[in-house]
């Protein structure tokens, strides 16, 4: 893995007619902001690049900004480096569930990461069988009766948790990692 790889996330892009965008304008943004060796995964707003001197959070911004002038897109950028996106994987605490039904199992990439309090709060709005453990900048969920059904929304956990967030499936997760190492 490069150190100089980073994995972008976009917040609820492509999602019927909401916050439309194509992968290949996203990826030709990234070779206009000189980020190098830019791909897609998926339409959801999954991208991998390599960048050199800039921190994740000075990445996020100039995204943010270049989409929303550029490609008229408003929305969160959620930057990790290779190297903290496979201590994600790394620090999977459901290895069961992940193997089991990695599909119902969520990884919710976080701006901050929250207070022992805020998370208890997330524990307590929890009303069915959904299971979280949080871990720094990342939330991680099993939804065993399914996300679509589930009550745990994405904004219940963003209310909770006192911060914005955005979700990937394990399986996304894995290819992304894969990605980056490529």
């Amino acid at each position: 893995m490069s150190s100089g790889t980073h994995i972008a996330l976009l917040r609820a892009v492509n999602l019927g007619s909401h916050n439309k965008v194509a992968m290949a304008d996203l990826v030709a943004l990234l070779g206009r902001l000189g980020f190098r060796n830019g791909r897609s995964l998926l339409q959801s707003g999954n991208l991998v690049f390599q960048s050199t001197g800039r921190t994740g959070v000075q990445v996020e911004s100039l995204l943010s900004g270049a989409a929303k002038k550029h490609l008229g897109l408003e929305t969160d950028f959620f930057v990790r480096t290779a190297a903290e996106w496979a201590g994600v994987v790394t620090a999977n605490p459901f290895p069961k569930e992940a193997e089991r039904d990695p599909g119902h199992l969520v990884v919710m990439f976080l701006k901050q990461a929250p207070d022992r309090s805020t998370v208890g709060l997330l524990q307590q709005a929890i009303v069915g069988r959904e299971v979280v453990r949080s871990n720094g900048r990342e939330a991680y969920v099993v939804y065993p009766d399914g996300i679509g059904r589930s009550r745990l929304t994405n904004a219940v956990i963003e209310k909770s948790l006192g911060t914005r967030s955005t979700g990937r499936n394990w399986n996304t997760v894995l290819k992304l990692a894969a990605l980056a190492k490529a």
